[in-house]
């Protein structure tokens, strides 16, 4: 495995600038995935890598080798599609095969004799090779089946043992679990992480679900518009996001971001109504607020309730704020929202927040040390 750094890559497809000024640095063994919404660049900065798409500006590194005007064929990086791209007409052996067939064919051509002397025992090393990676993804009773006998999840493993059977320097998966329904994707996010601290993988693995990133890699790259905006471990992203895009893109239900003035003497304000928060700067503010930070209080923000979603073990109430035409979600226990309808007034507090600038970066905030009768 290797190390792979991407540095100041840019891309334009004619007038459209879809990654501008990009540097990830991967370390030897680790799990980055690149997080983002459709059309942000992740695929196109995979496929820079992989040698697929040359960049107008910037440069490739795997280990200490600039492999920017590589083919892709050189690069020695093993890809997993979303399509799984497995060949219909071959077997699951024939399909794991394919990389060391390929590699055996193209040493044959470039010294034909030693090809025709070694061709035998390469083809029993390849069988050799095929059968130990079946064996470590559990595809031994399937390798005569063709890709149409096999169900999504066990399609997806085929692909994984084509990637793994050649070694590569690094494994680079583009949305590779979207095809799978919800049980098949986390037993299949189980198997990679698995699978990647077995081998000690190096691995880049582009998603728009933050759920999957968040519970698989080391690292976590946010995208947005063809810009890098944090890389970090998961909690870090939730736990201190270095700008509201982050913070609003990292969550499930989002962050509320709610209209805010700090006031003259430092208090933190929402729909006139003091919070127990103080910041240094004054002025127009977000205050971003986890749902779960959300609680319903004695005192509060004035706030209707909209709708209770019941989810089992938890509900998220939704609510408008009238006085700053907002709305805001709040994760809670089912107890809490005993009684509560449609309609209903409520007054919410945060227990924890943060503040963003008009322009979305962070701000210091300080909390008070203060009681509230939180629910």
């Amino acid at each position: 495995m290797a190390r792979v750094t991407l540095h100041r890559i840019s891309k334009r497809f004619g007038g459209t600038e879809v990654l501008r000024d990009v540097t990830l640095e991967v370390a030897d063994g680790e799990f980055l995935a690149i997080l983002g919404p459709s059309g942000c660049g992740k695929s196109t900065l995979l496929r820079i890598l992989a040698g697929l798409e040359g960049c107008n500006a910037g440069s490739v590194m795997l280990g200490e080798e600039d492999v920017t005007e590589r083919p892709a064929k050189s690069r020695n990086l093993a890809m997993v599609f979303q399509s799984y791209a497995l060949y219909p007409h071959m077997s699951v052996r024939q399909n794991i095969a394919l990389p060391l067939e390929l590699r055996r064919l193209s040493a044959w051509q470039r010294v034909p004799l030693l090809g025709r002397v070694s061709g035998g025992a390469t083809r029993r090393g390849i069988a050799d090779e095929v059968t130990r990676v079946a064996g470590a993804l559990a595809l031994d009773p399937l390798l005569d089946r063709r890709p149409s006998q096999l169900s999504g999840g066990q399609r997806q493993r085929v692909a994984l043992a084509r990637a793994m059977v050649r070694n590569p320097a690094a494994f680079l998966m583009d949305e590779p679990l979207s095809n799978l329904d919800a049980r098949l994707r986390g037993e299949a996010r189980a198997e990679i992480v698995a699978l990647q601290k077995r081998l000690g993988a190096t691995v880049l693995y582009v998603t728009h679900d933050q759920e999957e990133a968040m519970a698989m890699a080391d690292r976590v790259a946010v995208m947005r518009e063809g810009r890098v905006l944090q890389v970090a471990p998961p909690q870090t992203l939730y736990d201190d996001p270095a700008s509201l895009e982050v913070a609003r893109f990292v969550g499930s239900p989002p962050m509320n971001a709610l209209p805010a003035r700090v006031m003259a003497e430092g208090r933190v304000e929402v729909a006139e109504t003091p919070l127990p928060f103080r910041a240094e700067l004054g002025g127009v503010v977000t205050l971003g607020v986890r749902p779960e930070a959300l609680r319903i209080a004695e005192h509060g923000i004035p706030a209707r309730v909209t709708r209770i979603e019941r989810l089992g073990a938890e509900v998220i109430l939704h609510a408008t704020i009238p006085g700053i035409a907002a709305q805001a979600l709040a994760r809670l226990a089912p107890e809490h929202v005993a009684g509560l309808a449609p309609g209903h007034a409520v007054a919410l507090m945060p227990a924890r927040a943060m503040l963003f600038d008009p322009a979305g970066a962070r701000l210091p905030l300080q909390a008070e040390r203060r009681e509230h009768a939180l629910h």
